[in-house]
């Protein structure tokens, strides 16, 4: 595994901006290591959220989320919309970190039409695995059983890792159908940072592994018939693993996404971006074993939901 250099660069006034925290007479954290004006530049759509904001004391997470769960690490888990509500910033909007799909705005608004705020930020402590089966592959025609290439993106802990990411707001009366729709993924509560380093004075939303125990038991109910309607009626016994390759034309719309939001966020996917195995990052499997999935085309129903 490859962790980022934290060089102390120091915060840049150019990027603050970037930050939705207040500004600060004393440094930040280690700053990103790469220049943040090579970044592009994504507008803040109005109303933008506001400069400075307090912070909501996060309510006492429900069942086993005071710590994340079994996978979650220190960050504290979401459970119910409840739960989203304690990480709410004044005025109801709940912030959303995007790591695939969810690097391109249009995907993102595809998914959430009213969405505010779409800009580029960080997350430390985390990488993308692909290691996830997804079951949107299968209904859409586009995995491929016999390579067992339907896997998609999620993120997990892991120290001394940086992700380039997208941060953005929804509205609260989203989150249940936020929470259907992402039904396999364990929901943490984490501190993206702008570019500049500075942490976001909000908390924010991100769709970090889960297990196939807690998720059978826990979102299933343990009922066979529930995960039968998800999952078991694409042969999916398995959720979580390890022996899956990514679905190529999502992995060629991340990639195509990373690449539209500028070179250093391109890069930061292609190095910290893992399969399975955790060793071998998305770098090195385009030029092997995935190599031509960038000239692939999407269909042309799927042509805009997978054009980056």
């Amino acid at each position: 595994m490859r962790a980022l250099a934290h060089p102390l660069l120091g915060p840049s006034a150019a990027v603050r901006s970037t930050s939705n925290a207040p500004q600060r007479a004393t440094p930040g954290p280690p700053a990103l290591p790469f220049p943040p004006a090579r970044l592009r530049r994504l507008p803040v759509l109005s109303p933008s959220p506001p400069t400075v904001r307090h912070r909501r004391p996060m309510n006492p997470p429900t069942a086993t989320a005071a710590s994340g769960g079994a996978g979650g690490g220190s960050f504290p888990g979401l459970t119910c919309p409840a739960d989203f509500a304690s990480v709410a910033a004044p005025g109801g909007r709940i912030s959303v970190v995007g790591f695939g799909s969810l690097l391109s705005e249009r995907s993102a608004r595809s998914t959430f039409p009213d969405l505010e705020g779409f800009r580029v930020a960080a997350l430390r402590g985390f990488r993308r695995v692909f290691a996830h089966a997804a079951p949107i592959f299968f209904e859409r025609g586009i995995a491929v059983e016999a390579t067992k290439e339907f896997s998609s993106l999620s993120v997990e802990p892991c120290e001394d890792e940086l992700i380039v990411v997208t941060v953005f707001e929804i509205k609260e009366e989203e989150v249940p159908a936020f929470i259907e729709r992402e039904h396999e993924f364990r929901f943490l509560a984490v501190v993206p940072e702008g570019l500049d380093g500075v942490p976001f004075t909000n908390r924010a939303v991100v769709c970090a592994r889960y297990s196939d125990e807690e998720y059978f038991q826990e979102r299933c109910q343990g009922s066979k018939e529930i995960y039968y309607q998800r999952y078991g009626r694409y042969n999916i016994d398995k959720i979580w693993r390890d022996d899956i390759l990514p679905c190529r034309l999502y992995l060629r719309h991340c990639v195509l996404a990373a690449k539209n939001l500028g070179e250093p966020a391109y890069s930061n996917f292609l190095d910290h971006t893992y399969l399975g195995d955790r060793k071998t990052t998305i770098r090195e499997y385009l030029a092997t074993t995935g190599a031509g999935i960038m000239e692939e085309e999407p269909p042309e129903t799927l042509k805009s939901r997978y054009g980056g």
